[in-house]
């Protein structure tokens, strides 16, 4: 398979290096789409032989999409991964060795989340399977403010059995600011499944079935039309108990109370406060300009 990486940074020196020698063990074309590091990763990456590009940054979807648009990919493959994910040595095997059938368009990896170098196995965590590869020209993403997916034009996708693995090296302190601005982004696409202020991008929902499908029917259709507040307390019940979360231990307790209860609270509290300024007026313009004004997200 010959593959084109693609990888959005910003400050990812203390990542970089240890997602780059897993990569070029796959792929020979890395192209670095980043948003103006002022630390080492540029220099990192360049050092690497990837290709670098710089473009300021809106948020992760315009910025892949950017990189689809722009990167000049001429190879029959594209990969999506992130700075501070890695790829185990079975799937780099595995990669090297796939023969992929001619009507398959898109590859299924699973992937392994570490919090605190604890392995998350429970709460819906794992198994998590992500389409990370796909034909060049039949992907593109969704064009939402979080929880963006790769979506495909063409029929036909078959699952990896390795894996992917998320382990981030930053402290807590990084990772409560990174989920305080990740709660204001998910704000905006709950805000507009309620006011319908933005155009909605619902490929992936139209999409052929899949684990990513699944859970966005159930964001959408039933999350989101929950009570505010008592949703966060029910999703982390069900993630927890009924789920199982219980069994990741304390590194687990921190990580599916933080990002199963806390995150989904903050995300409700910056709704009601939004609303609250709005003050009944919810017309398309003063939603817009609200999100510029106190946000700073520009639509």
């Amino acid at each position: 398979m010959k593959i084109t990486v693609i990888i959005l940074t910003y400050n990812e020196q203390k990542h970089i290096t240890r997602c780059l020698e897993s990569m070029r063990q796959v792929s020979d074309d890395i192209c670095i789409i980043d948003a103006g590091s002022t630390d080492g990763t540029v220099a990192i990456a360049e050092s690497f032989g990837a290709r670098v590009f710089h473009n300021k940054w809106v948020n992760y979807a315009v910025q892949f999409q950017w990189a689809l648009d722009n990167c000049d990919i001429r190879n029959p493959w594209v990969m999506r991964m992130d700075a501070d994910e890695y790829l185990e040595p079975a799937l780099i095997r595995e990669i090297n060795e796939a023969t992929i059938a001619d009507n398959i368009t898109g590859i299924y990896i699973r992937r392994k989340v570490l919090f605190k170098d604890k392995w998350i196995r429970y709460g819906g965590f794992y198994p998590h399977t992500l389409l990370r590869i796909w034909r060049n020209g039949a992907g593109s993403i969704e064009q939402r403010w979080m929880d963006e997916h790769i979506v495909l034009s063409g029929d036909g996708t078959t699952m990896l059995r390795e894996h992917i693995v998320d382990h981030n090296l930053n402290s807590i302190h990084w990772w409560v600011n990174k989920h305080n601005n990740y709660a204001i982004r998910e704000m905006v696409d709950l805000l507009n499944i309620k006011y319908r202020f933005l155009e909605s991008d619902g490929r992936l929902l139209e999409n052929e079935s899949s684990q990513a499908k699944r859970k966005r029917y159930l964001k959408e259709k039933v999350y989101a039309s929950l009570s505010p507040g008592a949703r966060a307390s029910l999703y982390f019940f069900f993630r927890y108990f009924v789920r199982f979360g219980f069994l990741d231990g304390y590194k687990g307790f921190i990580f599916h109370f933080m990002q199963g209860y806390w995150y989904r609270l903050l995300v409700d509290v910056n709704m009601k406060e939004f609303e609250e300024k709005l003050k009944g007026d919810t017309r398309k313009e003063t939603l817009i300009e609200l999100l510029r004004t106190d946000y700073n997200i520009a639509i």
